[in-house]
């Protein structure tokens, strides 16, 4: 989403660095199809390792982004091949603008700091078909309901508000009791 915002706000040449190949990518095809269509160009099996920049009259700039090269190894624990450096195969990719998108998940303060809430293994919030937080039981946190990436991950944008709405109306049907 981010890319493609971008290419249509007018950016010449927008890449997509991701460290696995694309059949790892966890994006949707719904949205990476659209992505190559519209220019995004997906530079896959690297990541960067530095953003490098001149500051010009004080102002920090951005010229390149050192990336180096990998290849996919093992099954990590979740069964995802995980990728491994390839020594030496350092580059440099020049950029003039760097979007950090790497992925949401729930602020792990809120579960920490709420041990009723129970999660699965990537700290999504685990809630019932209402949006109503769940204990590690499966009984209902009464009153505590979560919605949007919190319970979805990063999905589509469209899940999350589906979640958010799904939790609001349940909310304000129990408040009109």
């Amino acid at each position: 989403d981010a890319a493609r915002c971008a290419v249509r706000m007018g950016a010449s040449e927008v890449y997509i660095v991701y460290r696995r190949s694309e059949a790892e990518l966890p994006a949707r095809a719904e949205e990476v199809v659209p992505a190559k269509e519209e220019g995004v160009v997906f530079k896959t099996l690297c990541y960067p390792v530095a953003i490098n920049g001149a500051g010009v009259a004080g102002v920090a700039g951005v010229d390149s982004m050192t990336c180096i090269r990998t290849e996919l190894g093992e099954p990590d624990e979740q069964g995802r091949r995980r990728p491994v450096d390839v020594a030496g195969s350092e580059f440099d990719l020049p950029v003039d603008l760097v979007i950090m998108a790497i992925g949401t998940s729930p602020n792990p303060i809120l579960t920490s700091n709420t041990p009723a809430i129970h999660t699965d293994v990537r700290g999504r919030i685990i809630a019932d078909c209402d949006g109503q937080c769940l204990t590690a039981e499966g009984e209902a946190v009464n009153g505590l309901y979560a919605g949007g990436d919190s319970v979805t991950g990063a999905a589509t944008v469209i899940l999350a508000i589906g979640a958010g709405k799904t939790a609001a109306t349940a909310i304000l049907s129990k408040l009109r009791g």
